[in-house]
């Protein structure tokens, strides 16, 4: 599998946005506990409970500042009704790993103030060609998986989450509630706090890239919808809230482990193998706005490249909406076709794509899942191209498109998408959260 690239997280194709760029990888079968790294973090773990039926993981890096409200968050964690669940029922893993401060004695110490919370504390140093944030949280996905697995429970959640963020009063039972419903995995919407009159001009450039990504949402559900992921729903799957069943994780392969952007490389993972993700709008997480992050690319690195960008007046570029919708339209009339177990040739499809009839006849009778055929398609065929916009002339295009496509013609185009919080009042608006 092809990693994920820099340009796939939150802004995609801004030229004016550089990255590091990473080598290609091949996702190995789930070898759960290798290596001495896998021994040392299993070792400093107990057993699992056997009513375990999640897990939470942690990677973190000097959080001392911040991992005493991300685990009071986790410690308050109660059902949809507000009832409070069973204390064995979930537990939560934090790997303090190449840290420089006390976060493993920090995670210690809440552990004591909250005897009711099920929680462990790991260290490591990892290598210095494997300290990275890819190769902590596979290792505690890994990690994760086989407990579940020793319990015997195939369907348990691996729900992972980072040491700068404050997850909603009801993240795991939202989670539980969707992987319920029949989703495999589950992207949690991710709020940012941003505050200060300096950052205005951040959050005018984050909140415009939201309302950007939310269209793009309900545009790509009218032209291309997956029933597993239905209107209303986010565009975030990223391991600030990501979660998915022990089952899911081993049939990709687990989390590939690269230096960034591991999240959605494993969503990647998740699609070619036609599993559900679910974008739900009920799993929220607020993170920090940090701007030197503990990754080379991720929130922190596109927070910095937006502040820059409004510092010099520069506006941030999409991809196009209209052509993204001719992309989505040809990418639903290849789903027909292969869900059809089709005996004849799709000449006008074919052309399309660039490939000839025989040939994609083919090689769509052999393929099991349609993931994997569109990625053949996309890396052998010509498929529809999708050039970068200007964002203000995106977020104009996209509610005619929308109006455009709405099935019931006379009824308003979905343009204002207000953000529900499920978080108390009091405390979304102490952060001002921003939608990420």
């Amino acid at each position: 599998m092809t990693h994920a690239s820099p340009a796939r997280f939150l802004s995609a194709h801004e030229a004016t946005a550089p990255a590091p760029s990473l080598p290609l990888i091949s996702v190995l079968p789930v070898g759960l506990r290798r290596g001495r790294c896998a021994t040392l973090l299993h070792q400093q773990l107990p057993p699992p409970h056997p009513e375990l039926l999640i897990s939470v993981i942690v990677p973190a890096k000097d959080e001392v500042a911040n991992l005493p409200a991300t685990l009071a968050a986790l410690a308050a964690q109660t059902g949809l009704r507000g009832q409070p669940l069973p204390p064995a029922s979930f537990e939560v893993i934090v790997l303090a790993n190449n840290c420089t401060d006390a976060t493993a004695a920090v995670v210690r110490q809440q552990a004591q103030r909250l005897p009711h919370l099920v929680l462990h504390a790991a260290e490591l140093c990892l290598p210095a060609a494997k300290a990275h944030v890819g190769r902590a949280r596979r290792l505690l996905m890994d990690e994760a998986c086989a407990r579940l697995e020793q319990v015997g429970r195939p369907a348990g959640v691996i729900a992972s989450t980072d040491a700068d963020t404050r997850v909603a009063p009801t993240w795991l039972a939202a989670i539980q509630a969707e992987i319920m419903a029949g989703a495999d995995a589950v992207g949690g919407r991710i709020l940012a706090e941003i505050s200060g009159r300096a950052l205005l001009p951040l959050r005018r450039i984050q909140v415009r890239d939201a309302a950007y990504r939310q269209l793009c949402a309900r545009l790509e559900d009218l032209l291309d919808p997956a029933a597993i992921d239905p209107w209303p729903r986010h565009h975030q799957h990223f391991g600030a809230s990501l979660a998915l069943t022990a089952r899911a994780y081993r049939q990709v392969g687990g989390l590939p482990e690269v230096r960034f952007l591991e999240d959605e490389a494993l969503c990647q993972a998740l699609r070619r193998h036609d599993l559900g993700l679910r974008h739900s709008p009920h799993v929220q997480v607020l993170t920090s706005a940090r701007r030197q992050g503990r990754v080379e690319v991720g929130l922190s690195w596109q927070l910095r490249e937006w502040l820059n960008m409004s510092r010099q007046q520069r506006e941030p570029h999409v991809d196009n909406p209209a052509q993204l919708a001719v992309l989505w339209l040809v990418r639903r009339q290849l789903r027909a076709y292969w869900a059809s177990q089709p005996t004849h040739q799709a000449g006008a499809l074919a052309a399309r794509l660039g490939l000839p009839a025989a040939v994609l006849l083919a090689r769509v009778r052999r393929t099991e899942a349609f993931g994997k055929l569109w990625d053949w398609v996309v890396e052998n065929g010509q498929v529809p191209r999708v050039l970068p916009v200007p964002l203000s002339l995106a977020l104009r295009e996209l509610p005619r498109l929308i109006k455009h496509y709405e099935p019931q013609p006379d009824e308003p185009a979905a343009i204002s998408l207000p953000q529900v919080s499920v978080f108390p009042v009091s405390r979304a608006g102490s952060f001002r959260a921003v939608a990420r």
